[in-house]
């Protein structure tokens, strides 16, 4: 047996937002968010899977909502890329699936709470060895809760799980597994197929279960992923090269100036120090920013056809703000006239 990647959006909306199989999401949103403690009863998928609904190469990640026992909505979302203004992206959906529950003429009683569950396939948070984050209103130096806790943030981190198949023992980490290392199976593992929704999931992911058409959706997707992910590496591997030589040239330059005060020797070594760190901090951000205009370049390319030079031109000089935006906003692109007057109500 061969299974799909439930990181790819076709497999993950296809596994957790069957309506065949709700339980599925049951007790994943009960591992992930309550430690594996049946908390979750009850619950209502918006939008479940069906055939087709997950049209185009869209980006990096999907969003899965549901309202779950206690009328709250769970907005799941899994994220591969760590694009620019991610966490603000997190915030604004959380904050935009609250603030819509009313329509107008409606009183703040009627407003329910929000959960955001993020897996992300990259590191989020540098400084702490924490698997599952939660964050939700709390008083800054006591730390109690704001009432009634309307809107929390729940970050499951896939990098810092780091246990073999043979050292699973909670729901928790058994899901974790799954969503990491579902691909590398060749078989349901006894320790995943003895929890039926995992086993449930695992079925769904089996290839054999697949279409020929949802197999090359399902790989077309990977490779699209595949894609993204070379060409960031590549930005930032050239942002290095550049800054490390820029920093050589700078340092040297700073060294020379330096030695002259402080003695030739002295100050060529630590100018050249100084102007390498600074240089690679420098070409990283630079590498960073020219990865997001080949990612952008592709997907434009992908939804409008080939652009002319000047058109390219006047996209690698907007700012990381500027290119965040446009990546937003070329998803409802249909032609190079949009982009045009995307340019030229945002730069001018």
């Amino acid at each position: 047996m061969r299974f799909i990647s439930p990181k790819t959006d076709f497999a993950f909306k296809k596994i957790f937002a069957s309506s065949e199989h709700p339980e599925i999401l049951i007790s994943f949103l009960n591992a992930m968010l309550y430690n594996g403690e049946s908390t979750i009863e009850e619950i209502e998928i918006i939008d479940p899977y069906s055939a087709g609904s997950v049209t185009g190469l869209k980006d990096t990640y999907l969003d899965v909502k549901a309202k779950i026992t206690g009328n709250k909505t769970v907005i799941v979302e899994m994220q591969v890329l760590n694009v620019a203004a991610f966490e603000k992206r997190v915030v604004y959906n959380a904050a935009k699936t609250y603030s819509t529950q009313l329509k107008a003429g409606e009183g703040y009683l009627r407003l329910k709470p929000v959960i955001a569950l993020t897996i992300t396939d990259f590191i989020l948070f540098e400084n702490s060895d924490k698997l599952i984050s939660h964050f939700e209103f709390t008083e800054t130096e006591e730390k109690f809760v704001y009432p009634n806790c309307e809107i929390k943030l729940v970050f499951v981190e896939l990098p810092k799980f780091k246990k073999e198949l043979n050292e699973l023992t909670t729901l928790p980490e058994k899901w974790i597994y799954f969503m990491k290392n579902a691909p590398s199976l060749e078989v349901v593992p006894e320790t995943l197929g003895s929890v039926a929704e995992i086993n449930a999931a695992m079925g769904i992911a089996n290839r054999a279960n697949l279409t020929l058409d949802e197999l090359n959706d399902v790989d077309k997707r990977e490779m699209f992923i595949q894609d993204q992910l070379g060409s960031v590496t590549k930005g930032i591997e050239i942002g290095i090269q550049r800054g490390i030589q820029q920093g050589i040239q700078q340092g040297i330059q700073q060294g020379i100036q330096q030695g002259l005060q402080q003695g030739i020797e002295q100050g060529i070594e630590q100018g050249i120090e100084q102007g390498i760190e600074q240089g690679i901090e420098q070409g990283i951000e630079r590498g960073k920013i020219e990865g997001e205009i080949g990612l952008i370049m592709r997907q434009i390319v992908r939804r409008v056809g080939d652009v002319t030079m000047e058109i390219q031109t006047r996209i690698q000089g907007l700012s990381a703000a500027q290119l965040d935006d446009l990546g937003e906003a070329l998803l409802d692109f249909t032609s190079e006239e949009d982009l045009i007057a995307w340019l030229d109500s945002a730069v001018g």
